[in-house]
């Protein structure tokens, strides 16, 4: 969820508390539509780039 919140909270510049109002359905649409958006802009770097949903989440 860090991870998720983190990534929304870059681009879009929401706070935490906007970000954790959404629902984990609604987060995980948002980090897919961000990472769309970043691959249809840097069209060079595709296939080489992962989307949020694709990495391993970290463990502490």
């Amino acid at each position: 969820m860090y991870r998720e919140m983190s990534f929304i909270s870059y681009y879009f510049h929401w706070s935490s508390g906007e970000v954790l109002a959404l629902d984990h359905v609604s987060r995980r649409r948002w980090c897919s539509e961000i990472s769309a958006i970043n691959q249809e802009l840097t069209p060079s770097k595709q296939g080489k780039e992962k989307s949020i949903l694709d990495m391993k989440p970290t463990r502490r």
